[in-house]
């Protein structure tokens, strides 16, 4: 515990603004990222490519030269690497939601956006305002207290390790890493709402609510079309 406490003393002001260090015995020290990390980390997802957004949270700090949205990579030569379309519907159904819900959040005023209507799935969304979006509370606390909150941002911190660090991408099954995102979000979209009362009384929680739709449309559109070479639709 002694050497645990020294270490984590050392830690803590080194890196104070970025994780909060327990110790509990036999001597384990703890990491948490703080909010304002995680909020961040949120935030360059939207609106950074996620090439850059890796370098910012949970990944690796070094970014693969292959990994850039805007440089398809060629798919996987492994059959079970590279379904078929039709066997990642629900990816692409998750994708194409995410993106229907944002624009109609753009159309109803409750986010604007620059180009609220690109040609090809959006590497990233062009946020005006709120920008950045209210990831926090007055408190410096994340807006999200429900699970499947937390058990989609867990899922969109784990498809972004496997990204960004290269010691294991090699051995990621992607159909398996999307379908988990997809089904992740589909939880959260069913029990974390957006409109009607939420919109009117915490509308600074529904736009959160929203930055995570977007963040997670820009996961799904780089694993589908990045990892898996299936486009990632708009609309279905």
């Amino acid at each position: 515990m002694e050497l645990a406490s020294a270490i984590a003393s050392d830690l803590s002001r080194i890196c104070e603004d970025i994780f909060s260090i327990q110790v509990v015995p036999p001597g384990w020290i703890y990491f948490e990222l703080t909010h304002s990390t995680l909020a961040t980390w949120l935030q360059s997802l939207v609106v950074g490519s996620l090439g850059r957004a890796g370098e910012q949270g949970a990944g690796s700090r070094e970014q693969k030269e292959d990994s850039s949205p805007l440089h398809p990579s060629p798919c996987p030569s492994a059959s079970s690497q590279c379904p078929m379309p039709n066997s990642l519907f629900a990816v692409e159904y998750a994708h194409a939601r995410c993106c229907s819900l944002v624009l109609l959040a753009h159309r109803e005023g409750l986010i604007k956006l620059r180009e609220p209507v690109p040609n090809t799935s959006p590497a990233f969304w062009d946020v005006i305002s709120p920008n950045p979006l209210p990831w926090l509370n007055c408190d410096g606390a994340l807006r999200f207290n429900h699970p499947d909150e937390h058990r989609l941002i867990g899922e969109l911190i784990q498809v972004i390790d496997n990204i960004e660090c290269p010691d294991v991408s090699g051995s990621v099954k992607w159909e398996k890493v999307a379908l988990n995102l997809s089904q992740a979000f589909e939880k959260f979209w069913s029990n974390c709402r957006i409109w009607g009362e939420i919109k009117i009384m915490s509308p600074e929680l529904a736009q959160a609510r929203l930055g995570l739709l977007m963040a997670t449309q820009s996961v799904l559109r780089f694993v589908l079309e990045e990892n898996l070479g299936v486009f990632a639709p708009l609309e279905l």
